[in-house]
Protein backbone atom coordinates (compact mmCIF):
# COMPACT_ATOMS: atom_id res chain seq x y z
CA UNK A 1 0.00 0.00 0.00
CA UNK A 2 2.87 2.36 0.59
CA UNK A 3 3.91 1.63 -2.57
CA UNK A 4 0.86 2.71 -4.13
CA UNK A 5 0.54 5.94 -1.55
CA UNK A 6 4.36 6.86 -2.72
CA UNK A 7 3.19 6.92 -6.20
CA UNK A 8 0.40 8.79 -6.06
CA UNK A 9 2.27 11.32 -4.40
CA UNK A 10 4.87 11.16 -6.90
CA UNK A 11 2.56 11.81 -9.56
CA UNK A 12 1.28 15.55 -8.04
CA UNK A 13 4.66 16.65 -8.60
CA UNK A 14 5.08 16.75 -12.43
CA UNK A 15 9.12 17.22 -12.10
CA UNK A 16 9.45 14.36 -9.86
CA UNK A 17 6.99 12.00 -12.13
CA UNK A 18 9.06 13.20 -15.26
CA UNK A 19 12.04 12.02 -13.79
CA UNK A 20 10.66 8.51 -12.24
CA UNK A 21 8.98 8.41 -15.79
CA UNK A 22 12.27 8.39 -17.46
CA UNK A 23 13.61 5.87 -15.13
CA UNK A 24 11.24 2.99 -15.28
CA UNK A 25 10.66 3.87 -19.27
CA UNK A 26 6.80 4.56 -18.81
CA UNK A 27 4.30 6.80 -20.13
CA UNK A 28 2.14 8.36 -18.02
CA UNK A 29 -1.20 6.09 -19.84
CA UNK A 30 0.41 3.19 -18.53
CA UNK A 31 0.74 3.99 -15.02
CA UNK A 32 -2.23 3.15 -13.64
CA UNK A 33 -2.04 -0.69 -15.53
CA UNK A 34 1.72 -1.04 -14.25
CA UNK A 35 0.40 -0.04 -10.25
CA UNK A 36 -1.19 -3.33 -10.31
CA UNK A 37 2.05 -5.58 -10.83
CA UNK A 38 3.77 -6.20 -7.66
CA UNK A 39 6.89 -6.13 -9.71
CA UNK A 40 6.40 -2.28 -10.36
CA UNK A 41 5.54 -1.61 -7.26
CA UNK A 42 8.98 -2.97 -6.27
CA UNK A 43 10.23 -0.89 -8.72
CA UNK A 44 8.54 2.16 -7.16
CA UNK A 45 10.62 1.25 -3.66
CA UNK A 46 13.83 0.93 -5.34
CA UNK A 47 13.34 4.18 -7.22
CA UNK A 48 12.53 5.71 -3.73
CA UNK A 49 15.00 4.32 -1.36
CA UNK A 50 17.49 5.22 -3.78
CA UNK A 51 17.29 8.75 -2.84
CA UNK A 52 17.65 9.70 0.22
CA UNK A 53 15.91 12.74 -0.33
CA UNK A 54 13.01 11.89 -1.90
CA UNK A 55 12.56 8.92 0.64
CA UNK A 56 12.69 12.18 3.36
CA UNK A 57 10.25 14.16 1.55
CA UNK A 58 7.64 11.44 0.87
CA UNK A 59 7.95 9.77 4.41
CA UNK A 60 6.88 13.66 5.34
CA UNK A 61 4.11 14.03 2.81
CA UNK A 62 2.76 10.53 3.65
CA UNK A 63 3.18 10.90 7.51
CA UNK A 64 5.10 7.48 7.70
CA UNK A 65 8.55 6.72 9.41
CA UNK A 66 11.16 6.44 6.26
CA UNK A 67 11.47 3.18 7.46
CA UNK A 68 8.29 2.43 6.08
CA UNK A 69 9.52 2.50 2.76
CA UNK A 70 12.87 0.68 3.87
CA UNK A 71 10.49 -2.61 5.43
CA UNK A 72 8.27 -2.66 2.65
CA UNK A 73 10.83 -3.00 0.22
CA UNK A 74 12.73 -5.92 1.59
CA UNK A 75 9.30 -7.56 2.14
CA UNK A 76 8.36 -6.99 -1.42
CA UNK A 77 11.82 -7.78 -2.83
CA UNK A 78 11.55 -11.28 -0.96
CA UNK A 79 8.25 -12.17 -2.18
CA UNK A 80 9.73 -11.19 -5.69
CA UNK A 81 12.66 -13.47 -5.10
CA UNK A 82 10.35 -16.52 -4.12
CA UNK A 83 8.02 -16.28 -6.69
Amino acid sequence: MIAIRALRSLASDQARLGSFLAVTGLGPESLRAAAADKDFLVSILDYIVSDESLLVLLAGNLGVPPESFTRAHAFLSEIQRNG
